[in-house]
């Protein structure tokens, strides 16, 4: 049986920067990395929603929280020279479609800008030796083709959103090929991947205008929930699949370097490339209590209708492959929300389907563990 891939050893004491460790992706890693005991240092401009993951699941309390804009490049700088991280996980970013149409200014600068002042603060640092760049499975020029994007294919996007990714896949090549294999300002070269993941779904999500986090507010709230685009087909996957993908590429970068530098795709596999309607109805179903679902009839702004990714490098290079189906995802999914509306403890909740996913993908060592 193959092993997850991750060293619990290697994260314990290892100094790790999080960007975005408030959101929703940031604090999932954050509480993931805090049972390896890693020393964690995160940094975000504010908590994006209420309610939100981070502060029901008590993430702020095993890590050091340092409230901060990556548009302000001075202040990233001295975070990172003042910390010392060994690790960086670089997931601040506007990560809605819908907003960037809104706010296409604040996208770009976040989203571009912010990509850059990260690593020219990892270039100016003398302690980061491994920085991952988290982008989206958007990056890519979507044809609406029926296979799935490789890492080489050009980047695009139609929307702010999706080109802003591009931008900053190109914006970290850049770099990569221009300062961090020969960083002049330290012994060790820098070793720097990004990585794309598809749409992930998980407890905890409470973003506006993203399906799961609008289904599952419309089912507390016991109304409908409303859907835009029912036929468009997305690459479902639960949260901690692409990020055990991180943890394991990190790790191959600080122990190999150059061979895992570059472009990483995380997604599910191709049968859990599902159409929404597909999905809200199995959420309807699993959440039961007369829930219901209907179709939006308002014009809404262009998204791709169909988008899939080809994940054969981290299935071979990496070991990785996903280990839940979208059915089992989307149990955890109604799980999580169902102990919410419940008042259950949810920092104790998440930590067990971390837990429950670590056993999943690694059932030896589950077994061990458990006294089997």
């Amino acid at each position: 049986m193959e092993s997850m891939g991750i060293e619990d050893k290697f994260w314990n004491g290892k100094k790790v920067l999080i960007t975005g460790h408030t959101g929703f992706k940031g604090s999932w890693l954050s509480l993931w990395l805090q049972a390896y005991g890693a020393k964690l240092i995160g940094y975000s401009f504010d908590v994006p929603t209420d309610p939100s993951l981070f502060e029901v699941a008590r993430v702020s309390e095993e890590m050091d929280s340092i409230m901060g804009d990556v548009r302000d490049l001075g202040h990233v700088k001295r975070v990172v020279l003042e910390n010392k991280p060994e690790i960086v996980f670089h997931l601040a970013a506007q990560t809605l479609v819908r907003k960037s149409y809104e706010d296409p200014i604040q996208t770009y600068s976040s989203n571009i800008m912010g990509t850059v002042n990260v690593l020219e603060a990892v270039r100016c640092s003398d302690s980061v030796r491994v920085a991952l760049i988290i982008t989206s499975d958007k990056c890519y020029e979507n044809k609406e083709w029926y296979w799935g994007y490789r890492e080489n294919d050009p980047m695009g996007g139609h929307d702010p959103y999706s080109s802003s990714k591009g931008c900053a896949e190109l914006v970290t090549s850049a770099y990569v090929r221009s300062f961090f294999l020969d960083n002049q300002l330290s012994s060790e070269p820098v070793f720097v991947a990004s990585t794309r993941a598809g749409n992930v779904i998980g407890g905890g999500d409470w973003a506006q205008d993203r399906l799961v986090p609008d289904t599952m507010k419309a089912f507390l709230e016991k109304r409908p929930a409303f859907i835009r685009y029912p036929n468009a087909i997305r690459p479902w996957q639960h949260v901690l699949e692409p990020l055990r993908g991180y943890l394991v590429l990190a790790e191959h970068l600080w122990h190999h370097g150059r061979k895992f530098v570059g472009g990483w795709n995380f997604g599910p596999n191709d049968q859990d490339s599902k159409p929404v309607s597909w999905l809200v109805q199995a959420l309807t179903n699993l959440w039961g209590e007369d829930a219901s679902w209907k179709t939006d009839s308002i014009q809404h702004p262009h998204e791709n209708t169909y988008l899939k990714l080809d994940c054969s490098k981290a299935r071979s290079l990496l070991k990785w492959s996903p280990r839940l189906n979208i059915e089992q995802s989307l149990e955890w999914v109604v799980e999580w929300y169902r102990a919410f509306s419940l008042g259950a403890d949810m920092r104790q909740l998440t930590q067990i389907q971390i837990e429950k996913y670590k056993d999943l993908v690694n059932p030896i060592s589950g077994m061990s563990k458990h006294g089997i």
